[in-house]
């Protein structure tokens, strides 16, 4: 039985590049949510007056990988320390977030969170918002698996490929 969690954690480009490379994980679809806007476009959410936030889909098998799991990456792959920013994208629709379905999944995220908190990986407060998940809506077709059909621009190069090289340095027993 698989499950779904939306993260969001600044470009989603990033989240759905780490994701796609753990085992368990069946899919990592970029999208927005968390705004009012119905069907949004990049545009409309690049603006930041949508509401909504850059997320990813991440839908896995929990006999293979955890909740708990898949959150302790995202808290260690992103700045969750950071209001609506991460490096030098900044807007709400780059805010550190969890989007949970049920109240298990919300009640894991605040556990995760004190683990965090109380291990002092980051020295400032997580401001990671923890909500409830209204909506979803996928990104246009062009930012579905965006690292890895474009690995050789400078923003993949420069943002992305760091961040995957910190998972399979920290996380290489979880990858596929």
């Amino acid at each position: 039985m698989e499950n779904t969690i939306t993260l969001g954690g600044g470009c989603f480009w990033c989240i759905e590049a780490v994701f796609t490379d753990l085992k368990g994980i069946t899919s990592a679809v970029s999208g927005y949510a968390g705004g009012d806007t119905e069907n949004p476009t990049y545009d409309q959410v690049c603006t930041g007056r949508s509401g909504h936030a850059e997320v990813v889909e991440v839908t896995y098998d929990p006999e293979i990988i955890t909740l708990h799991d898949i959150l302790t990456i995202f808290f260690t792959l992103h700045d969750p320390t950071t209001l609506n920013r991460q490096g030098a994208d900044a807007g709400t629709q780059y805010r550190s977030t969890i989007m949970y379905r049920d109240d298990a999944q919300k009640a894991e995220a605040e556990t995760v969170i004190a683990e965090i908190t109380e291990s002092g990986i980051w020295p400032d407060p997580i401001v990671t918002e923890v909500v409830p998940l209204l909506h979803f809506y996928p990104a246009e077709a062009y930012h579905q698996h965006y690292f890895a059909n474009n690995t050789n621009k400078a923003y993949c190069q420069i943002v992305i490929a760091p961040k995957v090289a910190k998972l399979r340095s920290l996380y290489s027993a979880k990858l596929r």
